[in-house]
């Protein structure tokens, strides 16, 4: 993966497809590879920009982290590469950082996608992740990446999938950075809150969420939705937190349709 040198750390990013850009931004495990199960159906209509967030993957590990860092990044990438606007999908995190952009830079995107994302933590969303911080610092990083398929994905699933899975946490321990940055990271998106910047937002935006989500439950699309003006909601009637991985072709399907609606409106060029 090639480098943007950003002022405070470096921003491994890949760029496949041609067609109007495209960001994917993951969510708290924050690597570009999350987005492997839509990559060749997006990218044959859309130039698909993916990064590691900054203390993930092969980006820079540096000591601050918040969300409002993390969406600074993606405007740096975007400088990096030339894109003045583009269109837009956050996973969970990504979809936080995907509000601070829609607040704060609106010109630079086209369209929005918020999946299975939050407005502010609530008592369940603390209870989530005061247990996978705690996992993370008294067992270890394997722990909580063994953990992490019980947040994002259903049962079914897990039977269903259980040596895949297993191949998976192996190579995501390889990957990840030290417990305290991961922690970090944690404590970056339980201080995230701009809810009541939401109403400012006039990006087009779908908000898409599995009804069996429980990581971020429905209660959370269903505010943005209310919050956001203008925005569309959209149910997966099941998958979880990671509908993306465990119903590949439903989730490609639904983000495409919004997506194509949107680009008919902006016609944006095709990058590069």
């Amino acid at each position: 993966m090639p480098i943007a040198r950003l002022p405070d750390v470096d921003i491994a990013y890949e760029v496949i497809g041609r067609g109007p850009p495209l960001l994917l931004v993951s969510g708290l495990g924050g690597a570009a590879g999350y987005w492997n199960p839509q990559r060749e159906a997006l990218s044959e209509r859309f130039t698909v920009i993916l990064h590691d967030h900054r203390g993930t993957g092969r980006s820079g590990r540096p000591a601050n982290y918040s969300v409002d860092l993390m969406a600074a990044d993606v405007v740096g990438l975007m400088d990096h590469l030339g894109v003045e606007k583009a269109h837009f999908v956050g996973h969970s995190t990504g979809g936080a950082i995907g509000q601070v952009i829609a607040i704060e830079h609106p010109d630079r995107l086209a369209s929005m996608v918020q999946f299975a994302s939050w407005t502010t933590a609530d008592d369940h969303f603390r209870w989530c992740f005061d247990i996978r911080k705690t996992l993370l610092l008294s067992a270890g990083v394997r722990a909580y990446i063994h953990a992490t398929p019980l947040f994002l994905t259903p049962p079914w699933f897990i039977r269903d999938n259980a040596e895949r899975l297993r191949r998976e946490e192996d190579a995501a321990v390889q990957a990840a950075a030290p417990a305290e940055i991961l922690a970090a990271r944690i404590d970056a998106i339980l201080a995230f809150d701009r809810t009541a910047q939401l109403s400012r937002i006039r990006v087009p935006t779908m908000v898409l969420c599995a009804r069996d989500d429980i990581l971020t439950p429905p209660h959370f699309s269903e505010a943005l939705a209310r919050h956001i003006p203008g925005a569309e909601l959209v149910w997966m009637e099941q998958g979880g937190h990671g509908c993306s991985q465990v119903l590949p072709q439903e989730f490609n399907a639904t983000v495409l349709a919004f997506l194509d609606r949107q680009q008919a409106s902006a016609k944006l060029r095709a990058f590069g």
